[in-house]
């Protein structure tokens, strides 16, 4: 990649990086100090839940104020309520006012994360889209990893991880503000009708809707799950950081195999494989600690692909000037889904215990796998001339990475319709 793309780049890099600081501890935080203050689990998961309301309606608003102030501004202003937001939940610990912020905090990630992905598709050529996309990714989950030892340095009894949080949010402007790198240009989006969607790619719709189920269920109630396992607040940590990890490591791998392969084979490989790991860990509680936290974060490896297999799949299938209207439509139909992870997640647990937290993925991705080979006996698979490359994007727990803005429909020809 040319030097000349990092250096416009890394002030926004460095931005987001900072951010994810931020946002991957407040997540894992309000799970936390949740079970501190012993709020009745299905209370946790609407909590968690309105977080994605907000993304969803940010994701709708957030061209709208690009187009009237720009970039920056839009950067700025969001950064700023999303600081003060977190700043009210720490000062005032109630369900409540928690559902509030915690929405007003989906709204404004969701917002930035669409400032920082169009930014960086201004920067990047065809040449090395995949490749700054690649540095972008990692920027975000290592962000997000990190994030999780910061609850061991902070009491999470206190305001005082809430405080950090602002601040680490604050200072993602820094690099933001004083770049003197040129403002990108708006560019219109088209349209996608959902049903057109699901007629030319059922599979790759459904795989992207219970990803966003399966993702917000991990991030936001896994460290729900983890406290009231018995972890202390080092262990959660481990086990979030674990979870993240795997994420970055299982995305190239799977991918490069879903390049040569079925995509629907492999999605039903991941899904069937997930299930069987998350069934071992339900069908033995007494294991090992560290086998534990090997078979967690493999499951988790697994799952967050998902979403990228999904896409990619839904791609394979459409023409190229089609793909941006359509990865957008992917992206509010997987927001819309991660409603509804935390608060189903939180109401089984409530009736079952901490141990239905594993069988709930479990069930969902056995549900995935069985829809896979439905579809695989339904369709031909597209052929390999005619399929696009794996695109590596994973909305986490903050907003949405998204496929829509890093596809360069030039890349490739029309794909024909099986």
């Amino acid at each position: 990649m040319p030097l000349n793309t990092i250096s416009t780049a890394w002030p926004l890099l460095l931005g987001m990086g900072i951010l994810m600081l931020g946002a991957g501890l407040l997540s894992t935080l309000l799970g936390v100090r949740a079970t501190l203050e012993q709020l009745p689990t299905p209370v946790i998961g609407v909590i968690m839940s309105s977080y994605y309301v907000g993304y969803l309606l940010g994701t709708v608003v957030a061209p709208h104020l690009l187009r009237k102030v720009g970039h920056v501004r839009v950067f700025a202003a969001l950064a700023a309520v999303a600081s003060a937001a977190t700043l009210i939940q720490g000062g005032f610990v109630a369900p409540a006012p928690w559902v509030a912020m915690r929405f007003a905090t989906g709204l404004c990630f969701a917002g930035i994360y669409v400032v920082a992905e169009s930014w960086l598709n201004e920067r990047a050529s065809r040449g090395n889209r995949s490749r700054l996309l690649a540095i972008y990714m990692v920027v975000l989950y290592v962000g997000l990893g990190a994030a999780q030892y910061l609850l061991v340095v902070s009491d999470p009894r206190t305001s005082a991880p809430f405080m950090l949080v602002s601040a680490l949010i604050c200072l993602a402007m820094v690099p933001i503000l004083l770049s003197n790198q040129p403002i990108p240009t708006i560019v219109a989006r088209s349209r996608v009708r959902y049903r057109d969607l699901y007629r030319d790619s059922p599979l790759g719709v459904v795989a992207v809707t219970v990803a966003g189920v399966i993702t917000s269920i991990i991030f936001s109630i896994g460290p729900v799950y983890a406290r009231l396992r018995g972890l202390d607040t080092a262990g959660i940590a481990t086990f979030m950081a674990g979870s993240i990890f795997a994420g970055v490591a299982t995305q190239y791998p799977i991918g490069s195999l879903a390049d040569r392969m079925d995509r629907r084979a492999v999605i039903a490989g991941v899904c069937a494989l997930s299930t069987l790991v998350a069934g071992s860990i339900a069908a033995f509680p007494g294991m090992p600690h560290a086998l534990f936290l090997t078979l967690s974060a493999c499951l988790s490896g697994l799952v967050l692909t998902v979403y990228s297999l999904g896409v990619s799949h839904v791609n394979d299938r459409l023409e190229p000037m089609q793909m941006v209207a359509a990865s957008s439509a992917l992206l509010l139909m997987n927001g819309a889904a991660a409603i509804v992870g935390p608060t189903l997640a939180s109401s089984v647990m409530a009736l079952y215990g901490p141990v239905a937290y594993f069988p709930t993925l479990g069930a969902l991705t056995g549900a995935l796998t069985l829809y896979c080979v439905w579809r695989k006996i339904r369709r031909t698979a597209v052929p390999q001339a005619q399929r696009g490359p794996f695109i590596t994007a994973q909305p986490q727990p903050c907003a949405s990475v998204g496929g829509s803005q890093w596809l360069d429909p030039a890349s490739r020809a029309p794909a024909e319709k099986p």
